[in-house]
């Protein structure tokens, strides 16, 4: 069989699952909805099967063979991509387990529902079922996202078997036989909702499918690129353009996809090059662009994948979550664009000003400001409290009648049925890889909760740790997540950060007086932020790497700028655990108050970075600014208030050093 044939073969393939994932999903969307452990396993089945049609079993040894030969400015040669056909017939098996879960899932459902830990019985077929599992589901993650969470899912998978041999914190107490051991295990994984077919899994089917779809539909209407051309527009003729472009162009983007990767490949490709024709090195340039993509996965209204587990797991709203994180995600963004203002201002003897750094925008903005509509209206829905799906579905809609309209007035944006069903592709394959991740971490969950006692031994050593001292055991939080990270996926990074950190933050929250609802919060999304920002920490920093791609720019050196630029971004998590009024947890009176210290805060932390106010700030106003800010971050007014009069006073002396450099030139 030819290669072409057998990319038609898998396209075909690939169509059908679609049409039938998209029918299950709109099913459950416009008719019913089923009870989770029906509707996340199937939901899975389906994810599963494009994953294991998308990623055949020679994916890897295509991809690099595509990628030697692109290097080379030339096309794979057939005869070499077809070498390793024959090992797809090793995905045979992998399919006929995908089949027997739907068939368990489905034939064990009465079963599955009324089943009770530790009483009810566990059978063969339970055993296959949860070994079927969790083996396609740890390839499929291999597939998809590479060794590195494989690799930490199966030690945590070796880790529930071994726990009792292991000494301190990693010693769990042993179960009376093997048998009652495996029994558990079985039934964690795969009979509750504890495990695989948990929360996040269901989060996915229920909610992050319809978003995934939104966000594709929404960009190829012509809506991203809309959003794109406002925040170039939007900094055209300002010092520094085409860095403040990328600034808000990749915020606006950014609030839709809630993709740092997608935000760098859409934007950069234009903001980049233009840093670079005036001025900016390409470290810097990518640095810029990484930062203020990574951005997005904390600005509402979409944000980041996690931050719909994040309200599924809280039982509360999405809109709650959402509008906690409206101030520190404004304060990150405000930060980014003072920082780079400011070296667009020091350099600005070095910047090129004889070279055009106009940002060309050749398509009339106004007349495009309808494919908006479909923005708004997801937005209105989730403000009004319309189910998340129910957004997502009225979004998807709209983006349509949107299309609609393209086909009178907008033939450039207008897309037709067959690039409509692209999109639906496209949305599909996104949803099935945010799902197989989502899944997997449900294993994870599952040893630390279920299976060992690692989260309560964790959580008493850091409790004991930062009882009197909560910096400590936010340190150790922040380390905890920085690493995982740095290792994982956010979702990922996410949802294990949740399970091993909340519960070790949230008992002293609500010991200094903190309510349950705000300790959560807080609690959650410091998670949530750390394991964010550590995208963009080196030496693990996808958005950098593929920010210095487009640069042509040294990956590390990429990394090491983007921290550097971020550095706010590190700041703020602390910022709102000591003052939760910045989460809109408090009056109005102390939110005003907490806005007020976290703007001067941010402000004075993108001059210690930039190193320039109105003139060059030396070592030692640096270090006496970044105590400044510092100061803003302890909830005490009296701190804020010395912090904020030295901080002020540094800018003051700037200033005044600016006025006799200009008088002694002049």
């Amino acid at each position: 069989m030819t290669d072409n044939n057998k990319l038609t073969v898998r396209k075909i393939a690939a169509i059908a699952v679609t049409v039938l994932f998209f029918a299950f999903q709109m099913y459950i969307a416009l008719v019913k909805q089923f009870t989770p452990m029906l509707q996340g396993p199937l939901h899975l089945v389906f994810a599963l099967t494009l994953v294991y049609i998308y990623y055949p079993a020679d994916f890897n040894y295509r991809k690099k063979l595509r990628k030697a030969a692109e290097a080379e400015g030339k096309e794979a040669d057939p005869v070499l991509l077809n070498k390793r056909a024959w090992m797809n017939w090793l995905d045979i098996p992998c399919f006929a387990g995908i089949a027997y879960m739907a068939w368990y899932v489905v034939s064990q459902y009465a079963r599955l529902t009324d089943y009770v830990l530790g009483i009810s019985d566990v059978l063969t077929i339970d055993y296959i079922a949860m070994v079927v599992c969790i083996a396609i589901l740890l390839l499929a993650v291999y597939r998809t996202l590479g060794m590195m969470l494989t690799g930490f899912i199966a030690a945590f998978i070796i880790f529930a078997w071994v726990s009792p041999h292991l000494p301190g914190i990693f010693y769990t107490k042993p179960k009376s036989t093997m048998l009652k051991f495996l029994n558990q295990f079985t039934a964690g994984m795969v009979m509750t909702e504890s495990g695989i077919f948990g929360t996040p899994l269901y989060t996915s089917a229920s909610t992050l499918f319809y978003f995934m779809v939104f966000g594709a539909f929404f960009s190829e209407i012509g809506g991203g690129q809309l959003l794109i051309d406002v925040g170039m527009k939007a900094s055209n003729k300002s010092s520094g353009g085409p860095a403040k472009a990328a600034v808000l162009s990749s915020g606006l983007m950014g609030m839709i996809s809630g993709s740092a990767v997608a935000n760098v490949a859409t934007t950069g490709v234009m903001t980049i090059p233009m840093m670079k024709k005036i001025g900016y090195e390409p470290e810097e340039a990518g640095a810029v662009e990484a930062v203020a993509s990574t951005g997005g996965q904390i600005m509402p209204p979409i944000m980041g994948v996690g931050a719909f587990i994040m309200a599924e797991m809280l039982g509360i709203s999405y809109l709650k979550v959402a509008m906690a994180a409206i101030i520190p995600a404004l304060a990150y963004y405000f930060a980014v664009f003072v920082l780079v203002d400011r070296i667009a201002a020091k350099r600005a003897s070095n910047i090129k000003t004889d070279v055009d750094a106009t940002i060309t925008v050749s398509r009339k903005i106004i007349p495009r400001l309808y494919l908006l509509i479909p923005a708004l209206l997801l937005v209105i829905y989730i403000i009004r409290g319309a189910s998340l799906m129910r957004a997502g579905m009225i979004g998807i809609f709209a983006c349509i009648v949107c299309d609609i309209i393209n086909y009178f007035v907008n033939k450039e944006d207008y897309i037709d049925l067959k690039a409509l069903g692209n999109c639906c592709m496209d949305g599909a394959k996104q949803a099935a890889s945010i799902a197989i991740p989502t899944a997997a971490c449900g294993i994870i969950i599952n040893v630390v909760t279920g299976q060992t006692s690692l989260a309560t031994n964790l959580s008493n050593l850091i409790t004991k740790l930062g009882t009197s001292n909560l910096f400590i055991a936010l340190l150790i939080g922040m380390a905890g997540c920085m690493v995982l990270g740095m290792a994982l996926p956010t979702v990922a990074a996410y949802l294990v950060g949740t399970i091993l950190f909340v519960p070790c933050i949230r008992p002293i929250l609500t010991g200094l007086g903190y309510s349950d609802m705000t300790a959560n919060i807080c609690a959650n999304m410091f998670v949530f932020y750390y394991g964010i920002m550590a995208q963009i920490t080196p030496p693990v920093c996808v958005a950098s790497y593929t920010a210095a791609g487009i640069a042509d720019g040294n990956a590390m050196k990429t990394g090491l700028k983007g921290f550097t630029f971020a550095m706010v971004g590190f700041m703020v998590p602390f910022v709102f655990v000591y003052n939760p009024a910045i989460l809109l947890q408090g009056t109005t009176v102390e939110i005003i108050i907490g806005v007020i210290q976290l703007a001067l805060g941010t402000f004075f932390l993108a001059i210690v970075v930039s190193g320039f106010f109105k003139s060059e700030l030396n070592k030692f106003e640096r270090i006496v600014l970044f105590a400044a800010s510092l100061c803003l971050i302890a909830p005490e007014m009296m701190s804020s208030i010395v912090g904020a009069a030295i901080g002020i006073a540094i800018l003051v002396l700037s200033a005044i050093k600016a006025k006799k450099t200009a008088a002694a030139a002049a």
